[in-house]
């Protein structure tokens, strides 16, 4: 497997009025802090080597991402996509709750300004919050959007 074209990540989603709501993740750093339409991720990250169970990656990726572990319970299998740079992106959607201002990311270097010779951290993720589907397709990076349809139609296979 290699690590940089392979990603897993959660879609926590929640019960909101006769809808539901997802959980994004904003990425931090300069180079996206005033963009805000297609930037929007599931929270998601990369195998370490070696490491081949993606649903366990997912699991880990998350809490690294929010600071709080997923939430128990059975998870929804939304399959992977394609992004246009050519990574594959696997996705699995976990009914939970997480108040956006308590969530805190791990966090990465980078020099910055380029080519000044400073280092500086920056959050993985700068925030996250809830939206509902209409919005976060507006939101999410563009391949990504297929799992909002495919978690729509998994929920409504449940309904009674």
């Amino acid at each position: 497997m290699t690590s940089s074209r392979i990603s897993a990540g959660i879609l926590l989603w929640r019960p909101r009025g006769t809808g539901i709501e997802v959980l994004l993740g904003h990425p931090g750093g300069p180079f996206f802090a005033r963009k805000d339409v297609g930037v929007w991720s599931i929270l998601k990250g990369e195998p370490d080597a070696g490491e081949d169970d993606l649903a366990v990656l997912a699991r880990r990726e998350f809490e690294e991402e929010t600071g709080h572990a997923p939430p128990d319970g059975p998870a929804i299998p939304l399959g992977d996509v394609r992004q246009s740079g050519g990574k594959v992106v696997h996705c699995w959607a976990l009914e939970g709750d997480l108040e956006p201002a308590d969530a805190a990311s791990n966090t990465f270097e980078m020099e910055w300004p380029p080519r000044s010779g400073r280092t500086h951290q920056f959050p993985e993720i700068d925030r996250v919050e809830w939206f509902a589907p209409a919005v976060a397709r507006t939101k999410i990076n563009a391949a990504q959007a297929a799992f909002l349809d495919r978690l729509e139609a998994a929920l409504a296979e449940r309904r009674p």
